[in-house]
């Protein structure tokens, strides 16, 4: 799979527009950055690179999830963001990525702080099952509602379903709150919890945070910081593993990007992707047709094709000159190398 990211421009007018707009009391180690929050999603799950639904399931990064949330820690390294806090769920892919991303920031004594409220909505008696499949017996459209919509949760998981979270011990002492589905409305309901008592504090407080997380519970929190109607959010799909990073002002609201667009990838937002626009329009577009075409037969997720790595490098380090991409190619071979000597043995 090809991992896209350039990267990110702090232009003087995006800094100027900041302390213009958005005057704090510092107290991060991060007062000269533009940015005051960043999303992330996980790497490549084992269920993501087979294309199930995952929900709560735990499921571990793949060889090329570890690479995804490498280059995402690259990518954030370039940019000069340092954070001050790190949230995440309970849910492995979202706590190795946050590890692997701060490892590469140099960043690991940052507080990490892990909670239920940040897990992946429970996709009920749907996990476990290939998506395409799903969409072969129930058609594209009650799919896309049961993955992308409002308020349509898919059918209920039972307790005898070998998937049930109530076997999980870490979910011992909540037994009575593990939902059997949940639509976006119910994840935003939970994850609206920890935004206002734990993450909006501190914010306001000045500080810098990373959120890594999953596709629908960031989804859950980015409606509320966008105020994206119910109607339109069924259209709004996150990719893995490409930082999303927003400047606020000071009640907590997106300020415009340097352009004065919404970005040209889901054309909702107003933060940046540090992988550019278009790299992450043709990741959205790829899964799409990953799981909603039925006449693609191939699993897009298993492709290995010769060009990956080059393409990756390129990505990484953007296509320049010959000087740029040797001093870029340092940061990231040794990544690339490690991956093949490890198939090879």
């Amino acid at each position: 799979m090809i991992l896209s990211m350039l990267r990110m421009r702090t232009s003087p007018l995006c800094k100027k527009t900041y302390a213009l707009c958005s005057p704090r009391t510092f107290t991060s180690i991060n007062d000269r950055t533009p940015y005051t929050l960043c999303f992330l999603r996980h790497g490549q799950s084992t269920w993501n690179r087979d294309n199930r639904f995952i929900g709560w399931t735990d499921t571990p990064l793949t060889e090329d999830g570890v690479l995804e949330a490498r280059v995402a820690g690259q990518m954030l390294r370039k940019s000069g963001m340092l954070f001050d806090e790190v949230h995440t769920s309970l849910l492995r892919r979202s706590i190795r990525t946050t590890n692997l991303v701060l490892m590469e920031l140099g960043q690991e004594y940052v507080p990490v702080h892990k909670n239920w409220r940040l897990n992946e909505r429970n996709y009920g008696d749907l996990v476990g099952l290939d998506k395409k499949e799903v969409v072969k017996q129930y058609g594209k459209d009650q799919v896309k509602r049961w993955r992308r919509s409002w308020n349509e949760p898919p059918p209920d998981m039972k307790k005898s379903h070998p998937h049930w979270m109530g076997k999980d011990p870490r979910y011992r002492d909540m037994i009575h709150k593990l939902p059997k589905a949940e639509s976006l409305y119910d994840t935003v309901k939970r994850s609206s919890k920890y935004w206002n008592n734990t993450i909006a504090p501190v914010l306001r407080s000045g500080k810098t945070i990373l959120i890594v997380g999953h596709e629908n519970n960031l989804r859950s929190l980015i409606m509320k910081l966008e105020d994206i109607h119910e109607d339109d959010v069924i259209n709004l799909s996150l990719p893995r593993a490409v930082p999303l990073a927003y400047r606020l002002d000071e009640n907590l609201k997106p300020l415009g990007r340097p352009d004065g667009k919404f970005d040209e990838a889901t054309g909702m937002l107003r933060g940046e992707w540090l992988g550019g626009d278009k790299a992450v329009r043709t990741i959205l577009e790829r899964d799409d047709k990953n799981v909603y075409d039925t006449s693609v037969d191939q699993n897009l997720e298993r492709l290995d094709k010769p060009d990956t790595w080059k393409a990756w490098i390129e990505f990484a380090i953007g296509k320049n000159t010959p000087e740029k991409c040797a001093h870029a190619e340092k940061d990231v071979v040794d990544v690339v190398h490690h991956k093949h000597v490890k198939k090879a043995a």
